[in-house]
């Protein structure tokens, strides 16, 4: 309204400012349009790489270039992969691996990103939360872990609060990153059209800043598995982590590779499925 002044965040107040439009600065770089059948190809060098792997894995033991009872020959590893699958056994660390992994990684998510946002988007909360974070950032998650442990218990809790602390900064920082380096273009047609600020944050700020929001998802997604294996590792009774550590332990030493194998399909599909989810929401960027 005409002779009111609205008060604006901190952010907004200051990528609004007479700036030069970094659009126009944008628009001398062309990129080159991707030639016909360059993904075919990609994959195809992807998929020789994984198939020279397999095959020295194979190999090397059977020629006596490795010890064969430590590294198992490819096929024995993948034949008590079977094995397990059809015991039950693999499918019931798996889900426990899962549920854990899930649970944490939402949960860091829910609490990050809304944190993140708030963070970049007004100056009097960055200034208060930012030099706590850094001191908790620089922290290594597994060097909490027996804090966790003496606080929550050797259960459940424990570790989803481990896996929630490891993947809540990767979030956090790209959140932060993502919106405060939203175009200072799109912020002042906002601001022109009259958008109010929570309007603006939801309906331009956010859309722009989900790619680099989901860079650090999917950072997040790899650390869920790794953290959580490390834990599983130290005190559980079931999960992937722990069934490694128990067949090293009893030199079940096929089955403790096929668990890895297991650990990395798992990372595996946790990062394609983020990559599709984050293709999905940002297609009108396309």
């Amino acid at each position: 309204m005409p002779g009111r002044s609205v008060a604006l965040p901190d952010l907004l107040a200051e990528r609004t400012a007479a700036a030069p439009n970094t659009r126009q600065q944008e628009a001398g770089e062309v990129r080159a349009a991707p030639r016909v059948g360059s993904g075919t190809r990609t994959l195809l060098r992807g998929l020789t790489g994984i198939f020279l792997l397999a095959g020295i894995w194979e190999v090397a033991p059977r020629v006596g270039l490795v010890n064969d009872y430590f590294v198992p020959p490819l096929s024995q590893v993948l034949q008590a992969w079977w094995d397990l699958l059809q015991s039950g056994e693999l499918a019931k660390h798996v889900q426990a691996s899962v549920v854990r992994s899930a649970s944490g990684f939402f949960l860091a998510i829910v609490i990050a990103i809304p944190l993140g946002g708030a963070i970049a988007w007004y100056r009097a909360v960055r200034e208060v939360l930012t030099p706590p974070l850094e001191l908790f950032r620089n922290t290594a998650a597994l060097a909490l872990l027996p804090v966790f442990v003496l606080i929550l218990g050797i259960g459940e809790t424990s570790k989803i609060a481990i896996v929630t602390y490891a993947c809540f900064f990767p979030v956090l920082l790209n959140t932060i990153s993502g919106v405060s380096n939203v175009d200072p273009q799109l912020l002042r047609s906002a601001r022109v059209l009259g958008l109010s600020p929570v309007t603006t944050f939801r309906k331009v700020v956010f859309p722009a800043a989900l790619p680099t929001i989901f860079t650090g998802i999917r950072i997040a997604g790899a650390a869920a598995v790794l953290v959580l294996i490390a834990a599983e590792m130290i005190g559980a009774t079931a999960g992937l982590g722990y069934y490694i550590n128990y067949a090293q332990n009893n030199y079940l030493i096929a089955p403790m590779y096929a668990a890895i194998l297991t650990t990395s399909a798992l990372g595996l599909c946790i990062n394609y499925g983020l990559v599709a989810l984050e293709r999905r929401l940002s297609r009108w960027r396309a």
